[in-house]
């Protein structure tokens, strides 16, 4: 009988589908997968929330991981095989989110404190371009209702999206990450 405490979050990534091939786990950032499996096509949540991206330093589309199996890269939108990773780190506390309607942190505002499920609607900002995570962790989506495309963001200023990799995408909801290592 063995029992262990896990207070870290962890994953583990394997080369092919359905938890095949060379494994490699981490319990923090990657920023380029290649240093330890020449591809990864799935990968296993055992605690935590962690970003997983399909191209390396954090870049191109992006998918949120929970606790939980993801036996198949593409079935969670990724174009090609998983790249680079990044540990959500649990937030206690407030979330505080200022978005821009322009590039550079400039013209119109809102800050936000809560889920935004319709941005242009309840805003009346018809884009946002740009922003600065005050606190806590959040997902910005490129369709209400937190769908579509997703970016994920911590505590800094982003003065342009098409900076981190993501051109053409409109931010149109947004969600706090709430949930924590378990």
């Amino acid at each position: 009988f063995k029992t262990t405490t896990k207070n870290t979050c962890s994953i583990i990534f394997y080369e092919d589908r359905n938890f095949q091939g060379r494994s490699y786990e981490t319990s923090s950032d990657c920023a380029d997968m290649s240093s330890y499996l020449s591809r990864c096509l799935s990968c296993r949540v055992e605690s935590g929330c962690f970003m997983v991206y399909d191209r390396t330093n954090y870049m191109g589309n992006q998918f949120f991981v929970r606790r939980g199996d993801y036996s198949d890269y593409q079935r969670m939108g990724m174009s090609d095989c998983i790249r680079s990773c990044r540990m959500i780190p649990m937030h206690r506390g407030q979330f505080r989110i200022k978005i821009f309607e322009q590039e550079n942190m400039s013209g119109q505002s809102n800050e936000l404190q809560e889920d935004c499920e319709n941005i242009p609607e309840r805003l009346r900002m018809s884009e946002c371009l740009s922003c600065s995570v005050l606190d806590g962790h959040w997902l910005l989506f490129e369709q209400p209702s937190f769908r579509g495309k997703m970016i994920y963001l911590r505590p800094g200023e982003y003065r342009s999206f098409r900076d981190m990799g993501i051109n053409g995408t409109r931010v149109m909801s947004m969600k706090r990450i709430m949930e924590s290592c378990s």
